[in-house]
Formats: structure tokens, sequence, C-alpha cells
């Protein structure tokens, strides 16, 4: 796909929509033949459609797969030899999850494009990383969950990569000090889900009365607030209780699913998440799919021009948000910019660290 390789010689955030749009209108229909060849659920889904792959469509004509369909299909668009990797998304006891199957060149291209959003957004330089969870998380390299593929993306842009909780999910205070004394004059990353930070290392902190020194840390967390709405926590509280516990002034959110790794959408320092050269999304009415303009709340879809291993370029997910803006973010990305509202009523609550299995 030569387009897409002409679009990673790009920086993350440097397209318009103009320029992106020309990019997605070739790579998008490519990406629609090789599934619709190669994935034999979704081909049955673009025939019922009457879908005409053979011509290039605007990105929001491109049929969506509902992120559930993950969950009840498994949809592969290579040959199960050509799988290198299957990640699943989180999930308690009971529930189905997805299973994504990636082959090699979607693998690297994930990693690629992970890399090229984080540099742009925190810096080029390796950090020392301080993981917020524990290492038991990434014990299988072949079957990932959504927090191990996290962890393990994430990892890329660490060194002397230390876990902050132990195999029974404790908080190990004294190995945190050791790693903080190592590095106290150094710029640390610490890297986590957000309901794993705030139940085994804010609360621990909290309740302990120790205060740790991590004003020189950058925090970078995902997985959403579906769980601390209960305790009254949105983004704003997150980051001033954090920094009451250990004094970090630089706490970045960001946004993504096991689905579509690699494309994820991360927050700047003006506050919004941003979409970047690789990912694109649309809002929709939940009444009748309509887009959604700037200021209106709807589903989230979720383009990515990543997926070769199985058909998840358009995604329609079970989350609310808005548009804020497109190309006209004070801090000088291209690209549209929006906020989470929360899920959809009804639907299934999943997330990286919302769920999972308690020892």
């Amino acid at each position: 796909m030569e387009r897409r390789e002409e679009l990673f010689g790009h920086k993350a955030f440097d397209l318009d929509k103009k320029e992106k749009r020309e990019y997605y209108g070739d790579i998008l229909q490519q990406l629609c033949v090789r599934h619709y060849e190669g994935c034999a659920e979704y081909k049955n889904l673009m025939d019922f459609m009457s879908f005409d792959i053979s011509k290039k469509h605007e990105i929001e004509d491109y049929p969506f797969i509902p992120v559930r369909m993950f969950k009840e299909m498994e949809l592969c668009s290579v040959p199960r030899n050509q799988v290198v990797k299957t990640m699943t998304s989180s999930g308690t006891t009971g529930q189905q999850v997805s299973k994504i199957f990636l082959d090699k060149t979607t693998s690297v291209n994930q990693s690629k494009v992970l890399m090229k959003i984080t540099t742009d957004m925190l810096g080029g330089q390796r950090f020392p990383m301080l993981v917020i969870d524990s290492k038991n998380v990434i014990k299988d390299r072949k079957m990932f969950s959504a927090r191990g593929a996290g962890i393990l993306g994430f990892s890329m842009l660490g060194r002397d990569t230390t876990y902050a909780l132990d195999e029974n999910m404790r908080l190990d205070v004294e190995g945190v000090k050791a790693f903080l004394q190592r590095h106290k004059d150094e710029t640390i990353l610490l890297f986590g889900f957000t309901f794993i930070i705030w139940e085994h290392f804010y609360k621990v902190l909290k309740a302990s009365e120790e205060k740790l020194d991590m004003s020189n840390g950058i925090l970078l967390h995902g997985g959403g607030f579906k769980k601390l709405i209960e305790e009254a926590v949105d983004n704003d509280t997150y980051k001033e209780r954090l920094n009451q516990v250990c004094g970090i002034n630089r706490v970045c959110n960001y946004y993504g699913m096991v689905e579509q790794t690699g494309s994820i959408y991360m927050e700047c320092e003006c506050g919004r998440l941003h979409t970047s050269n690789y990912s694109d999304i649309i809002i929709r009415d939940p009444k009748d799919f309509s887009v959604c303009p700037i200021g209106r709340q709807g589903l989230i879809q979720l383009i990515s021009v990543l997926p070769d291993s199985y058909p998840g370029y358009s995604i329609l997910s079970e989350d609310i948000g808005e548009l804020i803006g497109e190309d006209d973010c004070p801090c000088g990305r291209y690209g549209k910019t929006f906020k989470i509202i929360g899920r959809i009523k009804k639907a299934e609550v999943r997330g990286c660290s919302d769920t999972y299995e308690k020892r």
C-alpha cells in the first residue's frame, strides 16, 4: 500500500483536513477491498449492504462494524498461520471478549504509529519508566490482554522499566522509592490504566499518608473513567488528587481500544484528545447514525489506517463523544479534537483498566 507508506513518512499531526482526506480516499478503499477478499464475514456484511467496494468513497460513507461484533465473531483477514499475536479485550468472568488477530505487518505498523504519536506529544527521548501495574500481566507474549498490550506497547518509550505493583497488585512502596532515587534528577515516565492507578496507587498512598516526590514525572494513563464516576472523579479531579499524593504536575490521558491498538488519541497540553494522521473519528447520532456536527454528542466511530489482518479499520464504539474542533487546537497540531462524555446506556461495561480479575 504505497499511499499508506507515504502517510507513514509524515509526522503524526502535520496534515490538514484536505490533505488527510486525499490520503484516506485511497487507503480506505484498499483496506475495504483487502478485507472483503480476505474475511468471509466482512464480505457477507458488505454484500448485504450492497456496498460498492470498487470505487472510492468519502470517509463517512464506509460501513462501520459495531465493536460488539468482535466479541461475537472471530474476524480475521489473513490465513491463521500468518497470525503472530492475538489480543483480547478486558472483561469480567463470564463476559465475552474481543479477539483481535495480528499479522506481522499490522503489529509492526501499530508499534510504528504508536511511537510517532507519543514522540510528538511527549518528546523523543526514552525516559526512566515506572509501570503502575503488575509484571504478571505481560507473561504470555502471544496472547495479550488489552492491559498487557498497552504496557508492552508503551514500554518502547522507556528504559529501566520498573513495575510498581507486585503479583498480588500490592504497591511496592520501597521499590518505587528506589526507582525514584535512581532517577532523582531526571524526567520520569509513569504509565498505567486509569482505574488501576486510582485504586492501587493513589488510594494506597493517600491511606498511608506517604507522599512521594514525582514532581519531575509525566503520567500517561488510559482506560476511561467509567468506574470512577461512582466516586465523582473526572479528569480534572484525577489530576488534582494525584498531585496531592505524589506532586506530579503533568498528567496525560489517552483514548483507544484493543480493536484498534496503535491508533490512540492522546490529550495535548490544552486538554483536548487528538486524532492523528493515522486515525480519525466521526460522531454519529445514535438514532439514525447521521454525522453529528461540532458540539453535538453522539456515538464515536473510529477510523484507522493500520488493520491489515482483521477488518477493524472502521468501528462503531459504544462510547458517547463530542467534537470540539478540527485543525484549530491552540496547541498547533492538526486533526480533530474531541472529548469523551461516557458510554451509551445499557452498553456492556468494559475497559482496559475498569475490569480485571482480583486474586
